[in-house]
């Protein structure tokens, strides 16, 4: 009889870096007949966009009758174990763990990605959760000494991130080259940040538009969170004073790849806009607004992050003109990394059949 999972994380909330882990993880079991439901925050648009089961995650009636039915409760991956805007995130995966342990199901955390945490609830709620898992696997070393830092026991396996499971999609010949002429065109990802709502991200990214449009570059900006990336664009839009292409409404990660496809660069805060770059082979100057994203870089081999907090658009643009100087020995590289973490996420794979078995 096929196993039977619960799926828990950010997933069908419009954000496409956490889909794109969700996806991830789905092409990763396609073949070991698992059976799965997500807990999501729209299984309609779940349905809708990737033909995926779910339940709502406020639903903790039908949570529960899934939860004691099934074999396992699954985190494929993602950062929900951190309290930066608030221990909501932290609390309610907690009780989740804890509603598994009650009904004396196994709980398997895959490609994890933890903090950052700074509060003491939100430090104490995610210690008992890793502490109650039945087996981790973290998506970089910087994760493995937070929970260290947390006094987890036990030695946690260093995966990678499971969005680098999704295969490159077939090249869409329908989709707009978005250079014009000569100009090259680049991929901006930005995302608020700071105490400042986000005015220092506006700030450096509006100026560095202006630089990268005087320099032979079509800079492209890119929504990956329909809720929190949206009024960013609108307002960096306001504020370079002008028309600048851009990327909004998306419903799937696979069709940002197709994008990406189509760029020579990106240039990004998000961490999931470079490893969607990267699933294509596909070069991304990284700006550092958490230590995931230096933690990346680190990997990959690009330039350590510059702190959105702390730089200028200046810094940013010298710096990612020196990145991509030579740009196709940088691909070569992207390409080689690529292969290798996606090597490395498929042992998340490996992670969850030796606990739940197929």
């Amino acid at each position: 009889m096929a196993k039977r999972l619960v799926l828990a994380g950010y997933f069908g909330r419009g954000n496409l870096g956490d889909d794109a882990i969700l996806l991830g993880f789905v092409n990763g079991v396609k073949d070991l007949g698992y059976q799965y439901t997500v807990v999501c925050g729209a299984p309609e648009f779940l349905m809708r966009d990737y033909g995926l089961r779910g339940v709502s995650h406020l639903d903790f009636k039908a949570i529960r009758t899934m939860i004691e039915q099934c074999d396992a409760l699954v985190f494929p991956g993602g950062s929900v174990f951190q309290d930066v805007s608030s221990v909501r995130s932290v609390a309610y995966y907690a009780d989740l763990v804890k509603m598994a342990k009650k009904a004396n199901k196994k709980v398997v955390m895959l490609g994890q990605g933890v903090g950052p945490l700074n509060r003491f609830l939100g430090k104490r709620l995610a210690a008992t959760a890793f502490q109650s898992a039945d087996v981790i696997a973290v998506r970089d070393r910087g994760s493995v000494a937070s929970l260290q830092e947390l006094g987890v026991t036990g030695k946690p396996r260093v995966t990678a991130d499971m969005a680098f499971l999704l295969p490159e999609p077939a090249l869409d010949s329908g989709l707009q080259q978005f250079g014009v002429g000569d100009m090259k065109s680049v991929g901006l990802s930005a995302r608020p940040s700071g105490n400042d709502r986000g005015k220092q991200v506006i700030k450096v990214f509006s100026r560095l538009m202006r630089l990268l449009f005087e320099n032979g570059w079509v800079p492209v900006m890119i929504e990956m969170d329909r809720e929190i990336d949206r009024p960013l664009l609108d307002k960096l839009g306001k504020e370079f004073g002008g028309k600048v292409p851009e990327i909004r409404g998306l419903t799937s990660p696979i069709q940002l790849q197709q994008r990406f496809q189509r760029m020579d660069a990106v240039l990004g805060m998000r961490l999931h806009a470079g490893i969607l770059a990267a699933t294509v082979g596909a070069p991304a100057y990284m700006v550092s607004y958490d230590p995931k994203v230096t933690a990346f870089a680190n990997a990959m081999g690009y330039p350590t992050p510059q702190n959105i907090e702390t730089t200028t658009a200046e810094r940013i643009f010298d710096s990612f003109q020196s990145f991509m100087r030579d740009r196709d020995r940088t691909v070569d590289m992207v390409k080689r990394k690529r292969d290798e973490f996606s090597i490395l996420a498929k042992e998340n794979i490996d992670v969850l059949v030796s606990s739940v078995g197929t």
